[in-house]
């Protein structure tokens, strides 16, 4: 038997918050203020953009491992936070984001010509998130009812390690019965996805303007001037730099495009690992 190496993509594996859902990524950010805010720790909305991407009780690790927010946990309890403390607060804050995660569930404009375009070049789709599946049920009955019903959903304690792991991306390759990594292209707004992506041997798209990096609403992108545009693709696209995303572009609506541009680079017999 010898290796074939695809000549097109079969799945796009894509992420749900700022990508998909959820233009701005505003319903996990604003639940972790509160959970803090339910401790009497303050966290500012920048503060709790920082690690988006990741699980999220690995997010709420990270966020506690800031100096600043360490400092304001001393102070208020007299001692650094632990790993009991964590999940303290991430059983906080699951009942909040499950009780208002529906208040940003709106499908980012765009989103479902592109996923028909997707589905009229004969990819699969498969899907993950930084949300743990308690919180993806409500998420996918929700998108289920706006016209979005990805083929598979990973939530991200369904797999040993969440993000940038590429355990959720791989786990959609088996679910989706898909023969090769480099037929697979990961979409997401953050970092950690990127790596995800970048770890399981796929081609990567990263959003500029829908997720976690802007951190605007919809109206608030609309009304951006052209010179404002070009600034905040700049400053994202250095942001993005260490995660090596293949491709970087505005919003899920330029993504059909991108697919013809990598089926035209697996015909000539290029890899994703190998740029």
């Amino acid at each position: 038997m010898h290796y074939q190496h695809p000549d097109r993509l079969h799945a796009a594996i894509l992420d749900w918050a700022g990508t998909v859902v959820d233009f701005g990524s505003f319903a996990p950010t604003r639940i972790f203020v509160e959970a803090f805010a339910s401790f009497d720790i303050e966290i500012s909305l920048d503060e709790a953009r920082g690690p988006m991407g990741m699980g999220k009780w690995d997010h709420i690790r990270a966020l506690c491992d800031l100096p600043t927010i360490a400092e304001r946990y001393q102070r208020r309890f007299g001692r650094l936070p632990s790993d009991e403390d964590v999940t303290a607060i991430y059983e906080r804050f699951m009942p909040l984001q499950i009780a208002k995660v529906g208040e940003h569930s709106a499908l980012i404009p765009g989103a479902l010509a592109c996923i028909a375009a997707l589905r009229e070049r004969g990819l699969k789709l498969g899907s993950c998130s930084g949300y743990p599946r308690q919180v993806m049920d409500k998420v996918v009955e929700l998108a289920a009812a706006n016209g979005y019903s990805p083929d598979h959903v990973v939530a991200t304690d369904e797999v040993p390690k969440g993000r940038p792991s590429p355990a959720q991306a791989l786990a959609n390759v088996i679910a989706l019965g898909l023969d090769d990594v480099a037929a697979c292209v990961k979409v997401d707004d953050t970092e950690p996805g990127i790596l995800e992506g970048r770890s399981a041997g796929m081609w990567t798209v990263a959003l500029r303007f829908s997720g976690n990096f802007l951190g605007l609403d919809w109206a608030q992108y609309q009304a951006l001037t052209p010179a404002q545009r070009a600034a905040e693709r700049t400053r994202i696209d250095a942001l993005f730099a260490p995660s090596r995303p293949h491709y970087l572009i505005d919003t899920l609506a330029e993504l059909p495009t991108v697919i013809d541009a990598i089926n035209a680079r697996l015909a000539r017999g290029e890899s994703p690992q190998a740029c």
